[in-house]
This record gives C-alpha cells, structure tokens and sequence, in this order.
C-alpha cells in the first residue's frame, strides 16, 4: 500500500516505501518518453529547416547583404560561435579547467553508481523516500549532468548524432527519474545501472592524470573498463527484471536475487561455465541471456586472451638477455615478422649446419605474433625474443649488444615508404653505434642514395665488419649484366641461392641445370705451395687437379699496406704470395679445403680430387719460386693428359702445347683511346650533362635502334624512385670501349623519368620515349624488334590488398612483348648457325622472339610467366629458382638478397665479390681509398688508366671468336685450360640450347638457351654453345681475318662487339717495374662519386663533336678518330 513502510533487517523504519506499479512506470517511461520525443523534435526541426531552405532559397550576395545589415544579427552569431569554441574546448579537455571538468564528470558518475550499489540492497519493490541521505546527493548529481549534457547538446553539430550517442543515452535514461522522484518524493532503482557505461572513459581520464603511459598499460585500461561495464550494467539489468518480474504475468515469476548474485550470473555466463546454482526464471531474464551469450563469446574470444598475453608475455619478453661466457650471439632488429624472421633463419642456420654456436638475440618492438612465437618455439636452441626497439638505450642494454658479435638489421623490401624505411634503419645504426662505437653492424637499405650516410657516422669501420647490403643497387645490377650478357643475370643469382628442395629432372637439360645449381661462391686461403706462381697457373692446377674453378683473389698491395681489393682473373704478371685469399666456385667448403692443404710434393702424383688432403709433410719451409712452380704446373698437366682416355688433351703435339703453362702475358695499355671520355675515377663512361629534352624521343617517328637495350619502366610523379643510376651504371663501366655501349632507351612516364634524370644525366647513349610498355606502338618506335634485351623493371611496391596484385603491370607487359613476332628475313634466316637468334616457324614463315628479363617483386609469380614460355616438360614446382624461365635467363627476383644479411656476417668477402661483380666495381671502401690517393701524390693518369683495366664479363661463341683457335676443345675442361692459357680467358659457364637439331627440326618451338653453371672437366661441348667469360680487357675476342660483320647475326646476342682494324687498341707491351705494377693493379676498382671529366687527352675538335651530338646522327671524326657506335644510328622515319 502506498504510504507504508517496510520493515528493514531488524524491523526498524528507515525511509522506505513500497512502490506500485504505476509508479515503476513513471520512472521508466519518463526516459523513453523523453528520449523518443527529443529525437522526433530534432527531426521533425531539420525537416522545417531543409523545407525552408527549399522554398526560401537565396542568392548568395542577398544572403549576406542581408546579414550584414542587421549588426544584432552579426553579434548573436559571433558571439555563438565563440561560445561554441568555448564549450568545445572544455568538454575536449585541451585547457586545465576542462580536464578538471572532465575529470569531476566522470568522479560524480563513478558516485552516482556507488550510490545505485548501495540503494541495491533494498527490495526492488520499494522506493526510497527522501529520509534517505543518498537520495538528495543523487539529485545534485544528476542535476550537474544535466548542465553537462546541455553543454554538449550546444557543442555538438550534429544534433541528432548526438542524441542517439551512447553517453546521451546513459544520461537520457537516468536523469528524468531523478526529477520525477523529486516531484514524487520517492526514488526507484529503475535504470540507474546504465551509469556503469561511464567507465567506458577510465582510459582517458587516466591518461589526463598521466598514470598511465605505455601502450600496453594503455590497452589493460581499456580492457578493464569494458569488461567491468559490460557486467556491471547486465548485472543490473538482471537484477531488475528477475525481482520484478515479467509484467504480463503481474510479478508472479519474480524471485528475490542480490545485485552480487546478477553480477555472479553475469560473470559465469561470460566464462561459458554456467554452475546452475542462481539462474534466470523470467522470460525476460532468459531472453537476455541468451543474447548476452553470444555477446560474451565475442568478449571472451576477443579481449580475454589479450589480457592473458598482456599478463604473461610482459614479464617473459621485458627481461634481459643473459649473456654466457663463451657462448656467441647476435642481436637482429629492423623489421621483426614472420616472413623476414623465416627467411633469416633459414639462411642463417643453413651456414652452420648443425651446429649451435651462435644464438639469435631478436630485437622487436612489438610483442610476437602467435605464428612468430610458434616459430620461436621451433627454434627455441637457436632464438630468443626480447621486446624493444633499438633506438633506446635501456633496450640494447638489455639485448646486451655490447657483447654481440654483430648486430643485423633486417628492412622490408615491400614496404610502400621505402624511404622512411631506409630513414629508420639508419637511425637504429646511429643509436647501436652511439650506444657501443665497436659493435659490428650489417644493415639492409632499400636505395642506394641513402646508405652515403652511414660511413659518416664516426664509429663506422669497414675494417671491422661493418658493411651495407643496398637492395636497390644489387637489384639492379644484377638486372644490367642480364641485359649486357643474356643468361649472366641467372649464372649469377644461382651461385648465392640454396635449393633444399629435391627436384627430379624431366628432360637432359634439366638435369644440368640442376646440377649447376649446386655451385656457391666460397672462399679460402691457398696453399703456400701456390706462392710465386701465377694467377692462370694456379686457377688451371685447381681445376684439372682438384676439380674447384678459382675466379678471383683478394690483392694486398705492396705498395699501399693499408690497401686490399678484389681482382677478377687477374693478368699473368701478378704473382700470388703466401696466405692469400682464394675465391672458389664449387659445391661445399669440404671441396675448397683442397686448395689449402696441396701441397706441390706430396699430391705431384695425385690425380684424385678427393685425395687431396693435409699431409705431414716437413719440408714446408722450401721456398716458393716462381720457376719451381710453373715446373711442378707443367709436370702434372703432362701427368694428366697421359691418364686421359680418347678425349684426353693428350692428342697430338698441339694439344700438349695448348694444355702448358704458355700463359699469355698481360698487356697494359700505354695510352687511352681518344673516343673514350671516362670519369674522373677511369670506373665509367661520362659525358657532360645532358638536357632533358635533347635526349627525349618523339612518338611520331621510328628510330632506327640496333642491339640496343629497352627498359621499361612504371611509375609516376609521387612514385617512389627505384634508382635507375644503379642499372645505368654496370652497363657504363669503363672496361668496355665506347663501340661495345649500347644504346640505352627507357620507356615510362614522363614526370616519373624526370625526377631519375638528374641521376644519370651524365651517362652517354641514354634515351627516353614518353610512353608505356603496355602499347604496342610505343614498342615499335624504339624499334623493339632490333633489340638485344628489353628489361621489364618492377614499380615501387604500393598498399595492396593482395601480394600477388604487385606485379600486375610487370606481367602484362611481358605478356604484350612477349606476343610480338618479329619476322625474319632471308639474310636473317640464313645466319642461324652458331649464335642465333630465337627463331620460331608460325604459318610457314620465320620468326624471332624478343629477348626479355622480367623483374618479380612476389617469386609465386613466376607460374604466370611460365605461361609465356610455351616450353614442353617444364621443371614441376612454383619456385621461382626452379623454373624454367629462370634456367633460361628470361626473369630475376630480388627475394634471395635477403639471405646476403647471413652471408655478409659469415664471410663479408663473398659480398663484397658479388659487389664488384654485378655493379662494375662500386665499393666504398675503395672510394676512400681513393680520396686518400688523392692527397698522396699519384698523377691522376694512373687513377685513369687502372681504371680500365679489369675484367668484362662476356658470352662469347665457340666457331666466330678466337676461341675457335683452341684445339682440341671438345670437352669443357680443354676449352677451359686453353683459354686461359692462349688469352687470359676465364670461362665460369655454359649457354646451351635446350632443343637441338634432331629434336627440334627449323626451330619450330623456339630456339631457347638454359644456363649451366661451372660445368665439369670431361663435359662435352656443343658446336652451338656460348660461353660465360671473364675477359681481360685489352684481349679482342675476334678473329682480325674476314669480315667479321658478315658473320654477325642481325639480332646480336654477344655482349661484346667485333672491333675493326681501326678502332682495334694497340697493345703495346713494356717492363715496368714492380713498384709502378703495384701503383696501377691496386686502383682496379673505384667509386663513380662526383661525376667530373677527366679526359684531358680529348681534342676540341672530339669534344665539340661529342657535345653537338643528337639523336639519330653517327659521330665521325677523322680516320684516327672513326667511332662507329653500334645501335646509335637513330635516323627518324
């Protein structure tokens, strides 16, 4: 009955009244009604004020002459506007009284909820009168929060957004009751549970206060807060309908639950445990479980697990790295995920088979993924993970870098900002090298114009093992020597690749190939034994004895004691002294140790190469002559050729001469040839800058290109740059003569190119077509059909939904070249003996591919450009190094750059070999060492001449150059002796077609061509193979008799041009004393930085030619000065 009041606990009154339920009602409907009322008003206001605006619509110049009339109006609206940034600046607490505002807000709720929690002991059935002192300090409260909300109902823009928020909400349903209870002097639990919501911004406020700072701290807050409203507001709701009851059954289903209990229900119903013990019994209780079920499994799905991992893994990944005596780790850092992690383990550990030597201290600066932890948990003896970044101090010391043997930082070659990417990893290489100056640092950069900074830093030693692994630059050099020899690209890239899968060949040519994937680049000191003797000495006495190919050594100058280069098959006049370092192409570090433990005494008699091992010899002292040398040399060639079988070299007096230590001496160039205008390093070709347009082509003519090189290229204005200096440059080295430059014509956009021009604008021979790769018409102007390779170079990579989506344009492009037929001509057809070009038969007639190197950023694609390919019996498998389109040298990936980062901390010579090899001889240890010769007092003239006088990388034939004269050679290991015996030669390698004749009548599939990797002594050779060499450069490749142009084919596939008798170099060959050897084999290779001239042997007369020159003209000088430059004729049609 109304009016009487309960007894409480002990019987005492105590300010409670029973309430009906029309009074229940009240309370509730006063919320809704409200609510929907206020949200039909703001509707209904925002129609009136869209129909005004329709039918009262006014120019814009009446509008404002209206406004600007009425001062009053101008003054209401500015003084609303200002009132609207007050209020707008309080409520986002940007100033200290609106924190202090903010703050209260959320104080007052979080009282107004203990306030509900207290008033929750009563029966719900009863009202509290106004005796109760919680009721009238509820009332203030709420009547504060009525301010608040009508402060932000003004701020708001959007009316009705606001109102339908969910703050708006918790207000609207509990401020109105709180005024009906004072009308009614009574108050009612009701909805007041709904000011649990405000926990919601426990984050922020402390955040204000600054107690909380890190994310994770910041991510438990959040966590907590939606946890604890999420149950303390269904708590209520629970408590409410199961004590009062379904209404259509007039509270005959009610039962007398706690508010502890609801929050017990709520709790057990989130965890899925369910113990029965307090259950829902009205309809509306159990409907809102079931609804709150599923709700919960979200929850618990979703936010338990992380709070589980914020509890268990803060402790396990924030601990320290403990460092154990004797035991070696390194520390890696940069980008830390599961792909990069994968890769650098499988690199990594596969140096070191077996072997747990050196453990993995991974520096990340997020906790790891589930994938990365499993991936740790496989390699738990190898890894450990330590939660930080490397720019803190606190965070290396704990990773204990100090005492790592080297810290390795990994980028991500498919981020969309590579300079940012760049950016931060050569701020981490500040901070380890400020942190401790000595630790050794191997760092990933994506583009080369960045890592200039990185030997600036004080503490960087290249000496120590600090070096730089530039993806861009090695990328793209790798694709130039592609372009400049077919097939080297692939040679290459297979001596730093490890296949762990096995693969069983189809066909015959597979199985070579797979065999020459089996070679790596190594290294190792030789033998003392091999001290005194030459380097074509010692090169044919690892081969024919010990089945290993040594390609180069690492030069100590004598003359310079803090010097040490590289030098690619060096000439016959360096002599290697004792511990000198070897680098070997052979299968295991097993095999090269046969180098080190020769001994000239002991294995005189051993033809075996697996018997080669360490003697106890006692006669090491001995010196080491050069003529004792070349006896023992001499001695076991002619042991060998005598235990040959009928393709012995032992056939004939000419074949034991051509097998003998007749090494061709090496010719040193007494003066440069005129035509050719170098930097001032004598590392490149260089010529003064060029205008833009001068060199831009017009897509209105044909221009008449020959062998020369197509590079398209995508991008645009905001494209990230790929560095075309690092394809221009190997392809402009200074050890080729301006008649073997090609033609260089880049396809793509004109604003992409511009920004790349300033780059390589002082490079000859470059040409740019505005256009696409992706128009035929655009292809035929730069006369694609003549070309001798036309690259396809990958975009920047760009936010994709899809990594296979990132070579789209690559792909269609080499779907739009590759379709082109290019139909022979009589002349053509009958030149295919020898070194042909890929001719195909397509409805009775001839004709040929066009050659193209396809750049991947994603290796799974490679299964569409197999596609093109059209071959039969196909090697299985979606590797890209598997494929056939790699064997034949028709694509290049840049994945595999990132196993270097191992191979540079275990042995930093193989990189810096790769270096020299695909980028013309860059290093920029040699750059400061030539900024120190330049304070040295050496005339620049050796700097200039030196420069040149290195090795070429060449495809040569065996019928149309002077390897013609080496007889016998129908095996490889006869064409290998005698090559470098007669010429200095080294051959690495084989170019072979894959269908022969027999198989293959009139080429009707194609004429295709598949790399064979240091082939095997007693391999037989084919009339139709071309060989990979190492050309010293001052040896012509043709034959001075005939006319060699007549035997060239009309698409040339030889990276070296036939020279004339005109433009033929003179040797002339002169003693020089050691002392002057040593000022001219140390600058071997040098840096490009800054490009300036230095040819001041140049006439005037050259040089004004050489600077009026345009597209589609021939320089011509005067019969000592004919320069026929091959491709260059570009007379517009």
């Amino acid at each position: 009955m109304p009016g009487k009041k309960p007894q409480v606990g002990n019987g005492e009154q105590f300010g409670k009244i029973s309430c009906t339920a029309e009074i229940q009602a009240a309370f509730i409907l006063s919320s809704f009604v409200t609510f929907f009322s206020g949200l039909a008003i703001l509707f209904i206001f925002r129609l009136i004020w869209k129909l005004i605006k329709r039918r009262h619509k006014r120019k814009e110049k009446e509008i404002l002459n209206l406004i600007s009339s009425r001062t009053s109006l101008l003054k209401r609206l500015y003084f609303y506007g200002v009132f609207r940034d007050r209020i707008e600046m309080l409520l986002s607490a940007q100033t200290f009284v609106g924190q202090v505002f903010v703050i209260l807000v959320f104080v007052l709720s979080i009282g107004s909820l203990i306030i509900y929690f207290i008033n929750s002991t009563d029966p719900v059935g009863s009202c509290s009168s106004y005796d109760d002192i919680t009721i009238p300090i509820d009332l203030i409260f709420n009547a504060f929060f009525s301010f608040y909300f009508g402060l932000r109902f003004l701020a708001a823009d959007d009316k009705i957004k606001f109102w339908v928020e969910m703050n708006s909400i918790v207000d609207i349903f509990t401020i109105p009751p709180t005024f009906i209870s004072y009308y009614l002097k009574s108050n009612w639990l009701g909805l007041r549970f709904l000011r649990a919501l405000r926990l919601l911004e426990l984050p922020q406020i402390l955040q204000i206060l600054q107690a909380i700072k890190t994310s994770n701290s910041v991510k438990l807050s959040k966590l907590l807060a939606i946890i604890l409203s999420t149950w303390f507001t269904a708590a209520g709701f629970i408590h409410l309908v199961e004590n009062s009851g379904d209404p259509w059954l007039k509270d005959r289903n009610s039962q007398n639950i706690s508010y502890f209990e609801s929050i017990y229900l709520v709790v057990a119903t989130t965890s899925t445990v369910g113990f029965g013990d307090v259950v829902a019994k009205t309809c509306l209780g159990r409907a809102f479980i079931m609804f709150f079920t599923l709700g919960s499994l979200i929850i618990f799905a979703n936010y338990v697990p992380e709070m589980v991992e914020l509890f268990a893994n803060k402790k396990k990944y924030t601990r320290s790295y403990q460092v154990v005596k004797g035991k070696k780790f390194i520390v890696v850092c940069g980008n830390i995920t599961v792909d990069s992690v994968t890769a650098f383990l499988r690199n990594f550990l596969r140096h070191k088979a077996g072997e747990i030597n050196t453990e993995i201290v991974f520096l990340g600066e997020t906790p790891p993924s589930l994938e990365l932890e499993t991936i740790f948990k496989c390699y738990l003896a190898y890894t450990t993970f330590v939660s930080g970044s490397a720019l803190k101090w606190e965070d290396l010391s704990r990773a204990a870098v100090e005492f790592a043997e080297a810290c390795l930082i990994i980028a991500n070659p498919m981020c969309s900002d590579s300079h940012s990417e760049d950016t931060a990893n050569i701020m981490r290489v500040l901070s380890i090298k400020n942190y401790y100056p000595k630790t050794r640092v191997i760092i990933q950069i994506l583009h080369s114009h960045n890592k200039v900074f990185l030997p600036k830093i004080p503490s960087w030693d290249w000496s120590a093992g600090d070096n730089i692994i530039c993806f861009a630059e090695l990328k793209l050099g790798f694709i130039a020597q592609g372009c400049s020899v077919p097939g080297l690209c692939t040679l290459l890239t297979s001596l730093f690749i490890e296949q762990n899968k096995k693969v069983t060949p189809k066909l015959p040519w597979q199985k070579y190939f797979l065999s020459g994937l089996k070679n790596k680049i190594l290294t190792q000191r030789l033998s003392d034994d091999f001290a005194g003797m030459s380097f074509p000495e010692v090169s044919r006495l690892c081969f024919v004895k010990m089945n290993l190919m040594l390609i180069a050594i690492e030069y100590k100058s004598m003359f310079r004691s803090d010097y040490c280069g590289l030098i690619l098959n060096p000439p016959a006049q360096i002599k290697l002294p004792k511990n000198t370092l070897g680098f070997f192409i052979a299968e295991s570090l097993k095999e090269v140790k046969r180098a080190l433990f020769y001994c000239a005494f002991c294995h005189r008699d051993v033809y075996t190469p697996e018997m080669i091992a360490k003697c106890n010899c006692k006669s090491k002292s001995r010196q080491h002559l050069t003529g004792s040398g070349m006896v023992v040399m001499k001695r076991s060639m002619k042991d060998y050729s005598s235990v040959q079988s009928q393709d012995s070299f032992s056939r004939g007096e000419e074949s034991r001469l051509s097998l003998t230590s007749n090494t061709r001496p090496f010719h040193c160039d007494s003066k440069v040839d005129d035509a050719d205008h170098l930097d001032s390093s004598g590392m490149y070709h260089w010529c003064k800058s060029t205008p833009l347009d001068k060199v831009i082509l017009k897509r209105s003519s044909k221009y008449e290109f020959r062998n020369h090189i197509v590079a398209c290229v995508f991008g645009d204005a905001h494209s990230t740059l790929m560095g075309l200096r690092n394809f221009v440059i190997p392809l402009r080295a200074s050890n080729y003569t301006q008649q073997e430059l090609k033609d260089i014509v880049f396809i793509g956009s004109l604003d992409y190119l511009e920004r790349e021009w300033r780059f390589i604008r002082n490079f000859p021979q470059i040409y740019i077509l505005p256009g696409s790769a992706l128009y035929t018409g655009d292809l035929h102007i730069v006369n694609i059909e003549d070309c001798s390779m036309c690259t396809i170079l990958a975009p920047s990579p760009k936010p994709c939904s899809s990594p296979t989506l990132v070579d789209t344009e690559v792909i269609m492009a080499t779907l739009n070249i590759g379709s082109l037929r290019v139909i022979s001509t009589p002349l053509e057809s009958s030149n295919t003996e020898g070194i042909s070009p890929e001719y195909n038969e397509f409805n009775g007639r001839k004709f040929r591919r066009v050659p193209i190197l396809t750049e991947l950023k994603n290796p799974s694609n490679i299964h569409f450009i197999e596609q093109l390919g059209g071959l039969e019996g196909t090697l299985t498998g979606t590797s890209l190094h598997l494929s056939t389109s790699f064997a034949t040298g028709a694509v290049f990936s840049g994945s595999f750059l990132d196993s270097l980062l191992a191979t540079a901390f275990y042995n930093y010579h193989v990189l810096e070999l790769l270096h020299m090899l695909v980028t013309g001889g860059i290093s920029f240890q040699l750059e400061q060492h030539l900024d120190k010769e330049k304070f040295s007092g050496l005339p620049e003239s050796t700097t200039f001449l030196s420069g040149r006088m290195r090795c070429k990388m060449g495809l040569l034939s065996l019928d149309q150059t002077i390897l013609s004269d080496i007889q016998p050679r129908r095996t490889f290991g006869q064409l290998f002796c005698g090559s470098l015996d007669n010429f200095g030669i080294l051959c690495i390698g084989l170019y072979r077609m894959i269908d022969d004749e027999e198989n293959n009548p009139e080429h009707r599939r194609g004429v295709y061509w598949f790399v064979i990797t240091r082939p095997s002594i007693q391999f037989k050779l084919m009339p139709s193979d071309l060989v990979f060499c190492a050309i010293p450069f001052n040896v012509n490749c043709y034959k001075k008799d005939g006319d060699v142009s007549k035997t060239r084919p009309p698409c040339e596939i030889l990276n070296i041009a036939p020279l004339t008798s005109e433009s033929h170099l003179d040797v002339d060959h002169s003693t020089t004393t050691d002392l002057m050897e040593e000022k001219s084999l140390h600058m071997f290779y040098s840096q490009v930085y800054p490009l300036e001239s230095s040819t001041s042997q140049l006439s005037e007369s050259h040089q004004t030619v050489l600077d009026n020159k345009q597209p589609g003209e021939n320089v011509k000088g005067n019969e000592n000065e004919n320069v026929q430059e091959e491709g260059a004729v570009l007379t517009p049609t």
